[in-house]
């Protein structure tokens, strides 16, 4: 439920005029024939928005008051109802999660070290991105049969490869398993407790897990990377990693909030969550409760991003600045580098090639040559892997995805523009690969 982001560039640059946002949105999704992108700019108290394309083909043109899958960025909101139950007094940073567990779960240690609450909103809890035990009924709408049932018997049977605290690793399980544990202290259901909390103290209408039947009126038609309708998810017990819904409006009045917490409702929740507490294997990025904060060249922007079957999305803020962004997308397409773009804090990349790229078939053997670990940087790595006769590709620190081959040695994703081209020595073995994304060519060393 992230996106895909190997690669982050910051720069100064000047926040784009309405014009020049309309010649990026028509350049990234003009093509695109039924999906589009909404972008919020917030500067300094004045807000403005840009909006290219339609809810679904032949459909009404997408606008502000939209709504769209946020996927991931609802981890943020998770990690702000943890601020608000901590300001509350009801539960501290570095509470063991063992007694917010029904009788009967167990809550893995090692080495006699508890998972806190604290290491489930800021990914360091040494549980995965996923469950084993995660086997979708429908896979196009993946997240609806996992219950808590099935969430806290992964739990209870699942043996920490680190300790609690050590390590960052992204994961879905532990954003999902913070707002359930949050939800079960408070004797309330997620979305009834986010709503009463969060939402509406913040007075964000449109922003829910279930929609109302006016505002599922409004609800854009998902699309996948291959620009193909999708159908939405639904999410149970990992609705706290990625259920929330919302809006352009929404989503840049809660940016708002934040570039001015000493003014909102939740002025102490908002400064918690969006402290900087430990470190990511992202470069130059630390983790606060469920933010991202890009720090370089004397910025600090404050992010995160989402993605879902058929939607992609990014929000941020800087402070210094008095700036905001929020970039949605109804199409399973790299959005980011566009919100970085508009804060002065990064490229943008080139137009999607997704559709551009033509898939090949290789045989099985062929395909296994490119299994292994590619190292990139001292912390970064690429691990390629093989299910189901595909590739797969996991960043450090990032959920994996698909790559498939338009040329023997050179595989592609669909869900960002980035492609991997691996690099064969003379006696036919793989020694290397090159990640290309962004204008930029790293190479990586296979690790024996």
């Amino acid at each position: 439920m992230v996106a895909l982001t190997l690669l982050a560039a910051v720069a100064l640059g000047q926040t784009p005029s309405d014009s020049a946002l309309n010649a990026i949105l028509t350049r990234r999704a003009g093509g695109w024939k039924g999906p589009g992108i909404v972008v919020g700019v917030s500067e300094r108290g004045h807000r403005r928005f840009v909006s290219y394309g339609s809810r679904a083909a032949g459909g009404p043109a997408l606008d502000e008051r939209t709504e769209f899958e946020i996927g991931s960025i609802t981890k943020v909101f998770t990690g702000l109802l943890l601020a608000s139950e901590v300001t509350r007094g009801e539960v501290h940073l570095e509470d063991p999660i063992a007694p917010l567990l029904p009788a009967g779960v167990k809550a893995p240690q090692r080495d006699g070290k508890a998972i806190t609450l604290l290491d489930l909103s800021t990914h360091r809890s040494g549980l995965p991105r996923m469950p084993t035990n995660f086997a979708p009924a429908d896979p196009d709408n993946p997240y609806a049969d996992y219950g808590a049932d099935r969430m806290f018997a992964f739990l209870s049977g699942y043996a920490l490869p680190r300790d609690p605290g050590a390590q960052y690793e992204y994961s879905n399980f532990g954003a999902g398993l913070l707002g359930v544990l949050l939800a079960r202290k408070a004797g309330s259901s997620y979305p009834d407790l986010l709503t009463r909390r969060i939402l509406t103290p913040l007075s964000l209408p449109d922003t829910r897990i279930k929609l109302s039947p006016e505002q599922a009126g409004r609800l854009a038609t998902g699309h996948t990377a291959a620009l193909a309708p999708t159908r939405g998810w639904d999410l149970d017990a990992m609705a706290p990693a990625g259920g929330l819904r919302s809006t352009g409006v929404d989503m840049l009045r809660f940016l708002e909030e934040n570039l001015a917490p000493e003014k909102a409702a939740l002025a102490r929740e908002l400064r918690l969550a969006a402290e900087p507490r430990r470190e990511t294997t992202i470069p130059n990025t630390r983790i606060g409760l469920g933010w991202h904060i890009l720090e370089r060249d004397g910025r600090s922007i404050v992010w995160h991003n989402g993605g879902t079957g058929g939607f992609h999305s990014f929000i941020a803020f800087e402070r210094d600045s008095g700036r905001a962004v929020v970039v949605l997308a109804n199409a399973s397409q790299d959005i980011d580098d566009i919100g970085l773009f508009v804060l002065g804090a990064g490229r943008l990349r080139d137009a999607p090639s997704a559709v551009a790229h033509t898939e090949i078939t290789l045989d099985p053997a062929t395909l296994n040559r490119f299994v292994g670990e590619y190292r990139l940087a001292p912390t970064f790595s690429i691990t390629i892997t093989k299910e189901n006769g595909t590739l797969w590709a996991q960043a450090t620190g990032q959920q994996k995805f698909p790559i498939f081959p338009e040329a023997p040695e050179r595989f592609f994703y669909k869900v960002v523009d980035a492609q991997l081209v691996f690099t064969v020595d003379s006696g036919g073995a793989v020694t290397g690969l090159t990640l290309h994304q962004n204008g930029s060519a790293v190479p990586g060393t296979r690790v024996p």
